[in-house]
């Protein structure tokens, strides 16, 4: 079989019977993968004839290895079977056979080299290396210790606790004088398959069907969203920090934005649990703006070198930009006026078709209603006050709504009084909370019955895009304002941030209605 050139796409296949490791290897060529990992060891076979008949039929180049991430999975390969099973590889001339470095690695590398057959086989020698083992100069130790088994290729498979822990991959792809395939295991080392090729890896490995495995990316978001092979050394990193961050949906916007508009840069998810601590570890000017998400909004100002006065103002920051000239962080909130903007036009529209639409602002004066006291609700908060609203403010933290009440001149309120709170008709509820976002698409901040009293209902939650609160509110006869356009209004200041001015509205509204 003939590779192609570039970043090759290798698709891991655990399957329990030959027929299902096929028909996974077909649907993985038509999905865009350039090769295979079967993993043997999550195969139930009672003969090695059944594991040649799956080389010979194999449709894409392999890797025949015995590694199995479900380790519930795993049936145990007698030494002489695995051995045997190699040696029906080579003959067949399946394209790669992984050897595990402590399973005399060196001697059996050799004599496959020796073999007649193995002009076609190329040797992987891989290791598992645990979080105990993750410092450069040990990767660096380990490195040489596997190159003099004369591999050609080496793999490392390593066990991460936090998203810090794969820079030092990063530095290992960098560095290496022979091929390397590196990968983190668990959902904080998705970045590892993400990255990897703009530090030189040549291989990434990716799940099938849209299943997202941890650590893998879906083989689809490899072809379709995040385009690894258009990375090059000099691409720039932009990224949501979050934590949980699998229901982001910046990287479906972002990305096709960068590509339409020419830009070198890539977006993909950051599972963070300390800020600091990650900012401190990629501190490079290629990591060169970020979306800042939940739970750090209000942490990420602290990070800052310098806040916009906006966002010191509210207490909060969602974007931060690297500065290229010295590399310090600066802080942004674009959440503010993507949210009221929303808010307001939505009213603009309501009353144009009446044929009145108002110079001031029209949620002036109104009694707006909000739900939460984070980094969103904050930003809502001070641009309901800057329009001349008066804010009311709810959070089951009763504390963080009296400290968000005094700063915006408004009132708080216990959580409890929310569903009971009707003091008159024609109010505005913003609910900024994540109460309500998959997968709790059942869950609702207030009552249906209490949502007479709203005029208009605005829910920043958009995954999904139509909520429950929503749906409610629109049964009662109130307007309704969407997450998905708060997003698309933030995702745009965001982007300008980032491209230093770009700003292909019509393409990202476009992007945005088509996949939410």
């Amino acid at each position: 079989m003939v590779f192609k050139s570039g970043l090759l796409v290798c698709t891991i296949l655990e399957c329990e019977t030959g027929e299902e490791m096929l028909t996974s290897m077909d649907m993985a060529k038509k999905q865009g993968a350039d090769m295979v990992e079967l993993c043997l060891a999550s195969l139930s076979f009672s003969h090695i004839s059944e594991v040649e008949h799956i080389f010979k039929l194999r449709n894409l180049p392999s890797i025949v290895s015995f590694g199995c991430r479900k380790q519930r999975r795993r049936h145990s390969v007698p030494e002489d079977t695995w051995y045997q099973i190699i040696n029906r590889a080579v003959v067949v001339g399946v394209e790669f056979v992984e050897i595990n470095h402590e399973a005399r690695a060196w001697e059996i590398v050799n004599e496959v080299k020796r073999s007649q057959q193995a002009s076609k086989t190329k040797v992987i020698v891989s290791k598992y290396v645990n979080r105990e083992n993750l410092r450069a100069e040990t990767l660096g130790d380990l490195i040489v210790e596997m190159q003099s088994t004369n591999a050609d290729i080496i793999k490392l498979v390593i066990d991460v606790d936090y998203i810090t822990h794969v820079a030092p991959i990063f530095r290992m792809l960098t560095h290496c004088q022979v091929p390397l395939i590196a990968r983190a295991v668990g959902e904080r080392g998705l970045i590892s398959q993400l990255l990897g090729p703009k530090y030189g890896a040549f291989i990434v490995s990716a799940s099938l069907n849209g299943k997202t495995e941890p650590g893998l990316p879906p083989l689809a978001s490899i072809r379709q969203i995040y385009k690894l092979d258009c990375m090059d050394s000099h691409t720039k990193i932009f990224g949501v920090v979050s934590n949980p961050v699998g229901h982001s949906k910046g990287p479906l916007l972002h990305n096709p934005a960068f590509r339409h508009t020419g830009f070198n840069g890539i977006y993909v998810p950051f599972l963070v649990d300390d800020l600091s601590e990650f900012f401190r570890v990629y501190s490079c000017n290629d990591f060169a703006g970020f979306s800042v998400g939940l739970p750090h909004k209000e942490t990420a100002l602290t990070c800052c070198h310098e806040v916009d006065p906006l966002a010191l103002l509210i207490g909060a920051v969602n974007t931060i930009i690297r500065r290229p000239s010295d590399g310090l962080l600066v802080g942004y909130n674009t959440d503010c006026e993507a949210s009221i903007t929303a808010i307001e036009d939505a009213y603009r529209e309501r009353y144009s078709v009446n044929g009145h639409l108002p110079n001031v602002s029209p949620i002036s004066g109104k009694l707006f209603v909000l739900i939460g006291a984070g980094g969103a609700g904050r930003a809502m908060a001070f641009g309901a006050r800057s329009r001349g609203a008066r804010v009311v403010i709810f959070n089951r933290n009763f504390e963080r709504a009296k400290a968000l009440a005094a700063a915006v001149s408004g009132e708080a309120l216990p959580y409890e009084c929310l569903n009971g709170f009707r003091p008159e008709k024609g109010m505005i509820l913003a609910n900024s909370s994540a109460i309500g976002m998959d997968p709790n698409e059942d869950q609702t901040p207030i009552s249906k019955a209490a949502l007479a009293s709203y005029e208009l209902v605005f829910d920043a939650v958009y995954t999904p895009r139509n909520t429950r609160l929503l749906q409610e509110a629109a049964e009662v006869g109130a307007i309704v304002v969407s997450g998905v356009e708060m997003f698309i209004r933030q995702a745009l200041g965001q982007f300008k941030l980032f491209t230093h001015g770009l700003a292909p509205e019509e393409f990202m509204r476009k992007v945005v209605l088509e996949h939410f």
